[in-house]
């Protein structure tokens, strides 16, 4: 296994910090609003992480924060005259049965930076006795200048610092780039005591106090998005090293940012980053509700995770045909199974004297050898899509189902595919059967009269109707998606 790290840029070898084990720890959102689908980028991906890391014989434990205490949300509570204990309650709660809806399943702990105020303090402690911070009414920032290393993440230098940070945070600090650690608390904000004064916790503290307190001074990969590597990254890096003497993560993985285009004031259409700031943001809840969790993380899943995801009509439209593609060769497999769903399974005795098993194989072997590659989940799916290939030739027999179980073994342990029953070839609704029966005769009638355009016309329709037909020798069958 390869894994690229944006701290040194290059594919290293994956090595572990303590054998057969792996810590991973991912930046989660800030409670203040409802998640949107650029939320889901990171805790998809790295579920597919750590599943496959599982299956490769590691134990791994898997952190993902909630931070319920900061400027944002602080904001927000002003905003919308709550307090920021009931907006972090209802926003985590929305962000959880989001993450549940789409089939992510393997995240170990959900920290949330209140319940680690004790170890936040200590941790500031240590960096004021070790020289690194300094208070200042009631502020306690960290001192980059005397940071060696400071910027190594983002390659940036001390002297340009100050792009891309947020506000300075207070007065009295020595560097431009210093950052807080500890906020002086202001009326009506949430509080607790320390040493230099009461007040609430920095936001990149609250990331390192976590991480550290549940996977140890030292562990093996720290993930998020791009927008974090600078400044948050940087400060999280030079505050938990400074701290401990260690490094901090073997392995920095950032996923790409969702793109989406946005109509500017001028009437143009321009590609930006989906962002709340921006307010170009697509509600995750409606986007689960519209296309379903199977499309939604196989259209995440199909772009390396460090590439930008392409938000677009096309690009969720072509990813609801290529995973249709694939439910529909293992269709075949279940029907043959007497309409049971075959259980998946990699490790199903496939005869490698047999053509098409020897086949499957291979493309098992090709499948690996994307994950293995930086976690290439795109190569992936592409080894998938070979093997539907391979079920779709093959002839309704024993040897079918042995093959599906094979096929859907990789696409369910692995990339977390699968997990969701298909919609019910015929529907459970005797009225709309008797409505799509009619429908389908009359797709039918066209096709036997060459009337394409109008039998075209009538699939596109029901697929805007959340209808899907399924042509087979002899008969037409449709489910709902």
């Amino acid at each position: 296994m390869r894994v690229y790290s944006t701290l040194t840029k290059t594919k290293e070898p994956f090595q572990t910090v303590r054998p057969g084990e792996v810590g991973i720890y991912l930046c989660g959102p800030t409670v203040y609003k409802s998640p949107h689908i650029g939320h889901m980028v990171g805790p998809v991906i790295f579920d597919v992480v750590k599943r496959y890391l599982v299956f490769k014989g590691f134990r791994v434990t898997w952190v993902v924060n909630i931070t319920d205490v900061e400027d944002k949300l602080i904001e927000a509570s002003v905003r919308l005259g709550a307090t920021v204990e009931e907006l972090a309650r209802k926003y985590s709660a929305e962000y959880l049965e989001v993450l549940r809806d789409m089939g992510v399943d393997q995240v170990d702990h959900f920290p949330r930076a209140t319940d680690h105020i004790s170890g936040i303090v200590e941790m500031c402690a240590t960096l004021m006795e070790k020289g690194f911070a300094y208070a200042v009414g009631g502020n306690l920032y960290f001192d980059v200048s005397k940071d060696e290393d400071y910027g190594r993440l983002s390659r940036r230098k001390l002297d340009d610092q100050e792009v891309g940070l947020r506000d300075l945070e207070g007065k009295g600090k020595r560097n431009p780039a210093d950052f807080a650690l500890w906020k002086s608390v202001k009326a009506g904000e949430p509080g607790w005591d320390a040493p230099w004064g009461r007040g609430r916790p920095g936001w990149h503290i609250e990331c390192s106090a976590m991480a550290m307190k549940l996977l140890g001074e030292s562990f093996d990969i720290h993930g998020g998005g791009m927008d974090l590597l600078f400044p948050h990254h940087e400060n999280e890096i030079a505050q938990s090293e400074c701290a401990s003497g260690k490094v901090l993560a073997r392995y920095w993985m950032h996923n790409g940012l969702t793109r989406i285009k946005t109509k500017l004031a001028s009437g143009e259409w321009a590609d930006e980053k989906m962002s709340g700031s921006i307010g170009n943001v697509v509600s995750a809840r409606d986007l689960l509700t519209t296309h379903g969790p199977e499309v939604m993380r196989y259209f995440l899943l199909s772009t390396h995770y460090r590439s930008p995801i392409e938000f677009t009509e096309k690009s969720l439209s072509d990813a609801a045909k290529g995973y249709a593609s694939l439910a529909r060769a293992l269709d075949r497999g279940d029907r043959v199974n007497g309409g049971q769903a075959v259980a998946g399974d990699m490790k199903v005795g496939l005869d490698a004297a047999v053509p098409m098993q020897a086949r499957l194989i291979g493309l098992g072997a090709e499948f690996v050898a994307a994950m293995d590659d930086d976690f290439n989940t795109a190569g992936a799916i592409a080894a998938l899509h070979q093997m539907a290939s391979e079920l779709n030739k093959a002839p309704e027999t024993g040897e079918l189902v042995a093959a599906t179980a094979f096929v859907r073994g990789w696409g369910r342990t692995v990339l977390g595919l699968f997990q969701f029953a298909a919609g019910k070839p015929g529907g459970d609704d005797e009225l709309a059967g008797k409505l799509m029966s009619l429908i389908i005769e009359l797709r039918a009638d066209a096709r036997k009269n060459k009337n394409y355009a109008v039998a075209d016309q009538i699939r596109k329709g029901l697929e805007g109707a959340g209808v899907t037909l399924e042509d087979r020798a002899g008969e037409t069958e449709w489910r709902r998606k």
